[in-house]
C-alpha cells in the first residue's frame, strides 16, 4: 500500500492515490490542478523514505474538485458591569483536493 505524509498550509496529512483531502489553503479559482512537494514521508509498501525535513524530488498531484466553508465559529467576549461585550463569527474556507499521483525519484 503505497502512501505519504504531506505538509499542506501548516497541517499534516496521510495520503494515497484517489484520496480526497480538505486543506487550508488559498488558491486562486482559475487553478485547475495543484502541485505539492512538501512530503515529509513516503512508503511504497517495501520502503520508507523520510525527508529532513521534506523528500527533495518527490511531488504529489491533485486536482482542485471545490471549495467549502466550515461552520461558524462564534468568539464572544463580555465584561461585566463595564458595559463592554465584544462579538465576531468567522468561517474558514477549504479547497477540497483528490489526489491524481505521487511521484518520488
Amino acid at each position: 500500500m503505497e502512501y505519504a505524509i504531506v505538509e499542506i498550509g501548516g497541517s499534516q496529512f496521510k495520503i494515497k492515490k484517489g484520496d480526497t483531502i480538505e486543506a487550508n489553503l488559498s488558491l486562486e479559482q482559475s487553478k485547475k490542478s495543484v502541485k505539492i512537494n512538501k512530503v515529509l514521508m513516503y512508503h511504497s509498501g517495501k520502503n520508507v523514505e523520510i525527508g529532513s525535513p521534506y523528500i527533495k524530488g518527490a511531488n504529489i498531484s491533485c486536482d482542485v474538485v471545490g471549495e467549502r466553508k466550515t461552520e461558524k465559529v462564534i468568539a464572544y467576549k463580555y465584561r461585566r458591569r463595564k458595559s463592554s461585550k465584544f462579538k465576531k463569527g468567522h468561517r474558514q474556507r477549504l479547497i477540497m483536493l483528490k489526489v491524481k499521483d505521487i511521484e518520488v525519484e
